[in-house]
């Protein structure tokens, strides 16, 4: 009978026969390995407390669909870089520091955007932010910026699956059609500007920090 039980053993330990012992369930919570960003929610939670600085070669050249190098007066789109300081779901703190648009003294000239030459610095809180139609496989969320005096910017946007950089594609409400996820993402062609097919680059590029 020892001699059985010996054999046995040597069996088990040798892995040639089961022991009748079951390995213990893991302690590890399952991995997620799916999309980071693919709810509201998910976004909000990554956003809020961040400060997104959009600067240099992240400037589009036509941001809100206009060129950056076309004298629109107040509403010119010449910029040196935007801050946005996300202090809650509703409450985005925004800072655009201007640049200088050379050679186009009148409405509608063209000249060129000076990037390095701040001429001014423009400040706007939202009142709501609404994040909606997020992709289930996250590439892909439309959202509405609402700010006082009635100044609403209105898109689509993508946050990275590493967390580091948002892209938005904004435009002035009802001055385009095409521009949100149902379309395609930011950046896909298709998108209309007062009438006009639209083929400039609005993506606005923003770094978290």
């Amino acid at each position: 009978m020892k001699k059985q039980l010996w054999s046995t053993l040597m069996l088990c330990t040798l892995g040639l026969m089961g022991c009748g012992i079951e390995d213990p369930p893991s302690t590890n919570p399952p991995v997620d390995t799916g999309p980071k960003y693919n709810t509201a929610a998910k976004l909000n939670a990554a956003l809020v407390g961040k400060t997104l600085v959009m600067t240099g070669a992240d400037v589009p050249s036509h941001p809100n669909g206009y060129d950056e190098d076309v004298n629109y007066g107040q509403a010119t789109q010449c910029y040196k870089s935007v801050t946005m300081k996300v202090e809650g779901e509703q409450l985005y703190k925004v800072t655009s520091a201007l640049g200088t648009l050379r050679d186009a003294p009148k409405v509608l000239d063209r000249g060129t955007c000076d990037h390095d030459a701040v001429s001014g610095q423009l400040e706007f809180t939202s009142t709501t932010v609404l994040l909606e139609n997020v992709k289930d496989d996250g590439t892909c969320f439309d959202v509405t910026y609402t700010f006082p005096g009635g100044v609403v910017q209105e898109g689509r946007g993508v946050l990275s699956q590493d967390g580091k950089t948002l892209k938005l594609e904004l435009f002035f409400t009802t001055q385009a059609t095409g521009h949100r996820c149902a379309s395609g993402a930011p950046g896909a062609s298709g998108v209309t500007l007062q009438g006009k097919p639209f083929t400039g680059n609005a993506v606005q590029t923003y770094t978290l920090q």
